[in-house]
């Protein structure tokens, strides 16, 4: 069984992964109909954490917990707590993934918590800003390959910054192809901009599906 693992930690910002794990843990677009990629939450400890938002969440299960093997991708949420040694098993963790092949997408502060571990010093990647990631990541050294891009994929790890939840949702359905390709542009077409034109293409290839 292959999950969705999406890392939660005090101060997550609630909203940057939403837009990806609604559509994963639903299946609702899904070019295989009736399937689905369940999401499982994942913490340094079982302790609940509280969001930004004021949301509590209990961890399905713990870092030492995820493989490989189970392991359909790994999403990094921005949060004001990454500088916390309690998170340096997911960095390794994360590492670890990489270097297997697993697949990785990480958001806003996310991104900074990889730039100084040096995960990114040697692959195209985007956050923030470059100036976000040289101020507050005193180990970078990856500003040569920094892409001044809303989202960069870069083979099995995607990277944006905090106003790139919708562009994540785009990049990761795309990698792990879950939609047909006429799903996945009047989906994203439709939320990026709100026409309804885009709403009745999204109803008409989710048709064609059946």
């Amino acid at each position: 069984m292959k999950y969705a693992y999406v890392y939660v930690l005090d101060t997550m910002a609630d909203w940057e992964l939403g837009w990806v794990t609604a559509q994963l843990n639903s299946g609702q677009y899904f070019k295989i109909p009736g399937s689905r990629l369940p999401v499982r939450t994942v913490g340094a400890s079982k302790r609940s954490i509280t969001t930004m938002g004021g949301m509590t969440v209990l961890p399905d299960l713990t870092v030492d917990e995820i493989t490989h093997d189970t392991s359909a991708i790994l999403l990094l949420p921005g949060a004001n707590t990454w500088t916390n040694p309690e998170h340096l098993p997911i960095i390794e963790k994360t590492k670890e993934l990489l270097e297997q092949g697993g697949r990785v997408a990480a958001i806003c502060g996310a991104t900074a918590a990889l730039a100084d571990s040096g995960l990114l010093d040697h692959r195209p990647h985007t956050s923030n800003g470059l100036e976000y990631l040289n101020l507050f990541c005193p180990s970078y050294r990856g500003s040569a390959h920094y892409r001044d891009e809303k989202v960069v994929s870069d083979g099995n790890l995607i990277t944006t910054g905090a106003t790139g939840g919708l562009l994540l949702a785009r990049e990761v359905i795309a990698m792990l192809d879950l939609f047909t390709e006429e799903t996945l542009e009047a989906w994203y077409n439709y939320f990026n901009t709100g026409e309804e034109r885009h709403f009745y293409a999204l109803m008409e290839t989710m048709q064609a599906r059946t």
